[in-house]
């Protein structure tokens, strides 16, 4: 056998060496490549140097074929300097590096520092085992010796890297909780509280499950197949057959299958179906809202958590797009799940016929199932599948609401197109420390719900500083990459998995009260938490929402005109910024437009002792910054009942854009767009003198360093409204809440070494009743109110960005 391959090996290159060509034909290919590109490159810059009138140019062409000549001899150099490197050596490399990469770390830079530690340890302990240390000279000895230390050394910092929770961070100040003891605690129950139900649980499923028992022989009641063709591609392939393997079924025959927790009794109790989103399919997903379950149960709500890991990914689809932009199917399926409920209900011979109100009916999703279920309630309105005419939706439910914890945005576009929602309650919730989904993804679909028939509705998004990903979830935790070494997050700032189901349960539970039982009682929590401070862990919460009984003014989608403000016109005053634009977050766009409004005092004559010891200056109208919103007649109907609303949001776009280039410099653009706080503050302080550095920098380094541990203060702005007569009424935003600055969060621990943070515009909602406000001036009309004036007389400089000015009516 070794003579054969010897001489299979001796004709192939023989072969070779027939077919290679000579060392002069060589040669003339190198100089055919060398004149010919010389002479189509001298063509180039010649004629452009002609035809721009710059002969500069002749001059740049001659730096770039000094620069190609260079480039030409040092890399031949280079490859001949690798193809040194000792043949086991690069085979170590060859094998560590695509190992290495698959490994979870989040960095590359994790991976090549472990490679190099690998190579010291390995290279140290050689000395030993192989029993050479004695016959080395003693500088190898010595560089033997401190390699090997350094190895230890770091691969001891790398694992207790990974064992402590994180770093310690500088805690923003809680703008909320700054004048909370104005708001009145409610005297009502928690919604977080259990209820007196007691609770019974059972599951339904195929009956053939080989994998779970509880939707196979243990099952207890039997459900039927549905037919996912026309919802899922890439089942197929060797993936597709390892999933078929697995699970003993394909896409043709998926099964219904939920755990159930239930109230026990007879009456019919509201219908709320959970499902799942994206996880490992053989790490199930469905028992982690068992907290859920039993707590909605108790509280007369029937909860089901829907079964779909067997469409979730799994490693057999490494090397394939897996069932890919799947989110369609989680909703089709979720239906399904109502659909069989509804059957059941109707049919009298079924134990569980009359268990469920199918009149009230809410869906909660997670991660993919919190968009999953945003389709559900759009493929629930419709007749037919948007994507394929030929496939019957036809289900039109009674859904009263929605949740969506976590969810993304966009896996799923129906006719290439982000969905659209009518008419339906909606709540969304996210957690700044989460590693999976980064950006508050929810309000997206937030910004796409309308509401356009004549029932009440509303829809609410709640940010929640130190939630993460996985703890609404038992099953997932607080591991949100799934790696292994999930020591690479910083879990310093993340709060408890009780605090988080608690948060969950509270949130839920106040909007189900409110959606299926009609407890409008609870309605005003989602306008402002504070009411309901008691019932929630110390944290930092932003509210937004919006209700059919609002008219929204002013929404800064109508063009591109800054003077113009939906039918109002618009003014702006010493403002140092002043612009409109798509709202970025870290993943797209929110999709809505709004306006960026920015102050800067601190260039004037004496700015610093106008604001000396926290004082707030008397402003003259001469410098005072201001927007401002007019109609001649608002269109709306206005009166001394009426609230007035809109969102605001601390913008990190600098104050003086005018101090160098465009006024609108680039970097500002960069940070919008999801570039964080932190980065943008160290690019100005190298290149742009920002004014926010000038302030902090003012008479040592000393002094530097301990502004640098101080959060700032939150901001804060007067408002004045003015009616038909002139007649005004003046008043701060502290007085429903100071403006949170920008939440920064760091997810994984490498983010402290490059001072880099999770940031992004997240909105509060602002809520101002007229009839508090119409003591400070008897003499004003409301139902002639013409002006709205934003003014930015509180902080020295800052920038917020405005958007969904209305009038709602009081919920009461």
């Amino acid at each position: 056998m070794k003579k054969l391959f010897q001489k299979l090996k001796a004709w192939f290159n023989k072969i070779v060496k027939a077919v290679s060509p000579g060392d002069s034909a060589v040669r003339g290919a190198a100089i055919g490549m060398v004149a010919f590109s010389v002479l189509f490159f001298l063509y180039e810059v010649i004629v452009s140097s002609h035809r721009w009138n710059d002969s500069r140019l002749l001059l740049f062409g001659l730096v770039l074929m000094v620069a190609a000549t260079l480039i030409g001899f040092i890399l031949p150099w280079l490859i001949k300097q690798l193809a040194s490197i000792p043949k086991p050596f690069l085979i170590g490399l060859s094998f560590a590096i695509p190992l290495m990469t698959i490994v979870r770390f989040g960095d590359n830079r994790v991976v090549f520092y472990l490679i190099l530690m690998f190579a010291l340890l390995g290279a140290g302990i050689s000395m030993f085992t192989q029993k050479t240390f004695g016959k080395t000279s003693w500088v190898r000895r010595i560089i033997g010796i401190l390699g090997l230390l350094v190895g230890l050394a770091g691969m001891l910092a790398f694992f207790y890297a990974l064992i402590i929770p994180g770093f310690d961070m500088l805690e923003p100040v809680n703008a909320a909780k700054l004048t909370e003891d104005n708001v009145q605690k409610f005297d009502l129950p928690s919604p977080g509280d259990n209820g007196s139900y007691e609770v019974e649980y059972f599951t339904y499923g195929s009956g053939t499950d080989i994998r779970r028992p509880e939707y196979g022989e243990e099952v207890d009641f039997e459900s039927r197949t549905v037919d996912g063709t026309a919802f899922l591609d890439n089942w197929e392939g060797w993936s597709g057959e390892l999933r078929t393997k697995y699970w003993d079924f394909d896409y043709r025959e998926l099964p219904l299958n939920a755990r159930v927790w239930a109230p026990k009794g007879n009456r019919p109790f509201p219908l709320v179906l959970i499902v799942h989103g994206n996880h490992g399919m053989q790490d199930y997903s469905d028992p982690g809202y068992d907290y859920l379950g039993e707590f909605l149960a108790s509280k007369g709500m029937i909860l089901a958590s829907v079964d779909e890991n067997f469409i979730n990914s799994s490693w057999t689809d490494l090397f394939t797009d897996g069932l890919d932009e799947e989110n369609d199917a989680r909703a089709w399926l979720l239906l399904e799940h109502v659909k069989l409920w509804d059957d059941w209900s109707k049919d009298s011979s079924h134990p569980l016929s009359g268990k469920a109100d199918l009149e009230r009916v809410s869906l909660i999703g997670h991660s993919r199932g919190g968009e999953a279920v945003g389709h559900a309630a759009m493929m629930n309105s419709l007749d037919l599948y948007p994507d394929d005419g030929q496939t019957p939706l036809d289900y039109h439910f009674n859904i009263k609401s929605v949740v969506a914890i976590a969810p993304v945005d966009g896996q799923y576009k129906p006719g290439d197109s982000p969905n659209q929602v009518e008419n339906m309650s909606y709540l969304t919730l996210h957690g700044g420390m989460d590693a999976d989904v980064t950006s508050f993804s929810g309000l997206k679909q937030f910004q796409r719900i309308k509401f356009t028939d004549s029932l009440y509705h509303f829809k609410a998004g709640i940010f929640i500083k130190d939630a993460n990903h996985g703890q609404f979830n038992t099953s997932w935790g607080d591991n949100d990459i799934g790696a292994a070494f999930d020591g690479v997050l910083n879990k310093e700032q993340l709060m408890s998995k009780e605090e988080q189901e608690q948060i969950a349960k509270v949130y839920i539970g106040a909007f189900l009260e409110v959606t299926l039982n009609e407890r409008d009682e609870y309605l005003p929590f989602f306008i402002d938490h504070r009411a309901g401070r008691d019932w929630l862990p110390d944290n930092i919460y932003l509210n937004q929402f919006e209700d059919s009984n609002t008219e929204i003014l002013v929404d800064f989608d109508e063009d591109l005109d800054l003077k113009t403000a939906g039918k109002g016109m618009a003014q702006g005053i010493n403002l140092s910024v002043w612009r409109e634009g798509e709202v970025p977050f870290n993943y797209g766009r929110l999709g809505t437009r709004a306006a960026v409004l920015g102050w800067n005092y601190e260039k004037l004559d004496g700015a610093d002792s106008l604001w000396e010891d926290g004082k707030i200056p008397e402003l003259p109208d001469s410098i005072r910054a201001s927007y401002t919103i007019s109609w001649d007649s608002v269109p709306a109907q206005v009166d001394s009942t009426s609230v007035l609303v809109f969102s605001l949001s601390e913008s990190t776009t600098n104050t003086d854009p005018r101090s160098s280039g465009k006024w609108v410099n680039k970097k500002d653009e960069d940070d919008d767009e999801g570039v964080d706080e932190e980065e943008e503050k160290e690019e100005v302080e190298n290149e742009e003198n920002d004014a926010e550095e000038e302030l902090n920098l003012e008479d040592s380094e000393a002094d530097e360093e301990e502004e640098e541990e101080k959060p700032e203060d939150p901001l804060n702005l007067s408002l004045i409204i003015k009616d038909r007569a002139g007649e005004k009424l003046e008043f701060l935003l502290s007085d429903f809440s100071h403006l949170q600055r920008r939440v920064k969060t760091r997810v994984e621990k490498l983010q402290f070494l490059d001072e880099d943070s999770n940031s992004e515009p997240i909105f509060q909602s602002y809520s101002f009743e007229f009839k508090r406000l119409k003591d400070r001036n008897p003499d004003f009309d409301f139902s002639n109110l013409v002006e709205i004036k934003f003014v930015f007389d509180q902080t020295i400089e800052g920038a917020v960005i405005l958007d969904q000015l209305g009038i709602r009516k009081p919920l009461d």
